[in-house]
């Protein structure tokens, strides 16, 4: 879901305006969202970026599961990577581009130990 709040940032500023006085334009949403800038433009990268991590997160958390690995640990480390990606959306929209990529990597290395959970 966190994509789809990213998204809602995003276009929140244009929400109930006209399409005239720089509301959301639903006929032509990405054109619009091309348009913005500053907070609501990282909102939207941060979108993108979420949308991005997600195939690698759902496999990492399926592979761990055909492997075995132990659920709590698995519980734990997914609960982590979620909770990094939130503080990393936080970041990305205040405009702090180095803890950001701080928070990113961790939060990839969160996954490939999911990733390599079940490994015997």
């Amino acid at each position: 879901m966190l994509p789809y709040a990213c998204a809602w940032i995003a276009k929140s500023k244009g929400f109930g305006k006209p399409r005239r006085e720089g509301g959301f334009d639903n006929h032509d949403p990405r054109a619009w969202l091309s348009r913005l800038t500053d907070w609501q433009a990282r909102a939207n990268a941060a979108q993108a970026n979420s949308f991005e991590a997600l195939p690698f997160f759902i496999g990492a958390v399926i592979i761990a599961h055909q492997l075995a690995a132990q659920q709590a640990v698995l519980d734990i480390l997914a609960l982590l990577f979620v909770t990094l990606r939130v503080i990393y959306i936080a970041m990305y929209v205040a405009g702090l581009p180095t803890v950001r990529s701080a928070i990113w990597a961790l939060a990839l290395l969160v996954n490939v130990g999911i990733l390599f959970l079940g490994w015997r």
